[in-house]
């Protein structure tokens, strides 16, 4: 799935004052997704990949690149990418790290690249938060809220990537 479907989505979120909308627009993008492109997604929009200690703080974030005309990116590889930033460590991490994001943001469409700022940036206001992500997921897999929900008070979060196997 590309990024720009998960931008979409997290643009319509933040419109969206409504719960019971907040859900249905989850669970829309979430139907049928592939468990990496699911999990990519879920971590995206609730903002838990700021969790992920990329090392861009809002400096970082400043004199990005132009934004791409067409949407290229992958939502798992993205987030596969976040994962290889925050890895990144030693002697010349720190321009690595600052390259390999550019090169990131270079290859994301402006609302990609909205959605990448508010994630690392922390600033990804938009309502997705755990009960509204876990009601999506419920409907989205067609099964009761009440069974994930119960799932979630044992995994402690709807966020956490990589999934288990």
């Amino acid at each position: 799935m590309l990024l720009q479907q998960v931008a979409a989505v997290s643009r319509a979120l933040a419109e969206e004052p409504g719960r019971n909308a907040k859900v249905g627009l989850l669970a829309g993008l979430l139907r049928g997704l592939d468990p990496a492109d699911l999990s990519a997604a879920v971590l995206l929009l609730s903002g838990e990949a700021r969790r992920i200690r990329v090392g861009a703080g809002p400096a970082a974030l400043r004199g990005l690149p132009p934004p791409a005309g067409e949407p290229v990116l992958g939502t798992a590889a993205t987030v596969a990418e976040l994962y290889a930033l925050a890895a990144l460590q030693g002697p010349g991490s720190q321009a690595e790290r600052r390259r390999r994001l550019a090169a990131l943001f270079a290859r994301a469409t402006a609302e990609e690249q909205a959605l990448l700022a508010g994630v690392l940036g922390g600033d990804l206001r938009q309502g997705a938060l755990d009960a509204v992500m876990g009601d999506a997921v419920a409907r989205a897999a067609g099964v009761p809220v009440a069974e994930v929900r119960r799932a979630l008070m044992f995994r402690g979060s709807a966020r956490r990537w990589p999934p288990p196997r």
